[in-house]
């Protein structure tokens, strides 16, 4: 499955079955660069199991804005459109592996 970006407009729509991973960013953020070829491994290994959706907080922040975003990236993963994990900063692929895994 390919990463989606979502909008204010679309991202109900883009969350709303299976397990998603949505990665709250902006293009000035240097975490939020060193994350995105991480997200880009995780969906070639586990994306027929999981979702990654990303929202740049810039263009959108009525969505970052209705989650709680303080800072970025901040990762959460949902299920049904509720949140069940969040965690914010960058993370090694191993990382989110561990922490999306019971999820899928």
């Amino acid at each position: 499955m390919a990463i989606v970006n979502a909008t204010d407009q679309n991202f109900k729509t883009e969350v709303e079955s299976g397990t998603v991973l949505v990665d709250f960013w902006a293009p000035w953020c240097g975490p939020c660069k060193m994350i995105a070829p991480v997200l880009e491994e995780l969906d070639q290994e586990v994306g027929d199991k999981l979702k990654i959706v990303k929202v740049n907080v810039d263009d959108n922040p009525e969505t970052a804005s209705q989650f709680g975003v303080m800072s970025i990236p901040t990762l959460m993963v949902m299920k049904g459109s509720e949140v069940v994990d969040k965690f914010v900063g960058f993370q090694p692929k191993d990382a989110l592996l561990e922490k999306v895994n019971p999820h899928l």
